[in-house]
């Protein structure tokens, strides 16, 4: 599956400047970044949160891991649990499982992206399918999305 058309179509609307790497299949963000030839810490990973009973994606880096009670606290939130991705693979039809691109905006769906993402002038994701990256500028991100921008992050295990 190539670029999802609806971040495509949502990118040039918005005559947003970003590349395309091709690379071979990779299935997590670190693998995908080293494929890609993109530093681990501009490599962005969204994982999906169940945050008192919605769909939230969290964006951190492909090098972090989302602190659960950390992102309670932001959100002042009762209740988080990562989600498997058979609870919401009906929201990304247009794109493979868990290659989706962190803009839950065009889904319907609220982003919260880790303070750490903030430290990159650049960033890459998943254009959809497993790939496929996309890079462009995190101002050109953060103007599109909204995302709330909160600690989310742990240490790597």
């Amino acid at each position: 599956m190539p670029l999802c058309q609806r971040l495509k179509s949502f990118l040039d609307d918005h005559h947003v400047h970003y590349t395309v790497t091709v690379h071979t299949p990779a299935y997590t963000a670190q693998r995908v970044a080293e494929r890609a030839h993109v530093q681990g810490a501009k490599m962005l990973k969204p994982v999906m949160v169940r945050v008192d009973g919605e769909h939230t994606m969290v964006v951190t880096t492909a090098n972090d891991r989302i602190d659960v009670s950390r992102l309670k606290t932001a959100l002042h939130a009762q209740d988080a649990v990562l989600e498997h991705e058979r609870e919401f693979a009906g929201l990304f039809r247009d794109c493979d499982l868990g290659a989706m691109p962190p803009f839950g905006n065009l889904y319907g769906v609220p982003v919260v992206v880790d303070d750490r993402v903030f430290h990159n002038d650049r960033i890459a994701f998943n254009g959809g399918d497993h790939t496929e990256v996309v890079e462009m500028a995190l101002d050109d991100f953060e103007r599109l999305v909204h995302p709330k921008r909160a600690t989310v992050s742990g240490p790597p295990h």
